[in-house]
């Protein structure tokens, strides 16, 4: 299982990558193997507003279908369209390619209640 260090992680397996007052938004190395193979992904919609929580897309493997949760709020100003050709691309790449959206943070205070990697690889391990 890969953990990278500088992002931050959701309890639900989420992963966040702030730049500036944007956040990339993807789903744990943990989690795709948890998935196994992914089938399809139901991307959210540009536009719309995320909130902290909440379900903004869906995943679907092989063995299960699950919500991805939005880890921040804010209004989704892109989707990786990749993943409707290529859901597999969250398998092989969950940090990079398999990225699900990007969203413009509307408070950054809401990043203090995610995890740092090393308290998210500890989460990980008591599963």
């Amino acid at each position: 299982m890969k953990v990278v260090e500088g992002l931050k992680y959701s309890k639900d397996h989420e992963w966040v990558k702030v730049e500036g007052g944007i956040a990339t938004i993807g789903v744990s190395d943990f989690a795709q193997q948890q998935l196994t193979d992914v089938v399809f992904v139901e991307l959210p919609e540009k536009g719309k507003q995320a909130e902290q929580g909440k379900t903004m897309g869906v995943i679907e493997s092989v063995k299960s279908v699950s919500d991805v949760f939005a880890p921040v709020s804010g209004e989704i100003i892109e989707v990786n369209t990749k993943l409707s050709d290529s859901p597999e691309l969250i398998n092989n790449d969950p940090y990079g390619e398999g990225w699900i959206a990007k969203v413009k943070i509307k408070d950054k205070a809401e990043l203090d209640s995610l995890l740092g990697h090393e308290e998210y690889a500890k989460t990980c391990e008591s599963h």
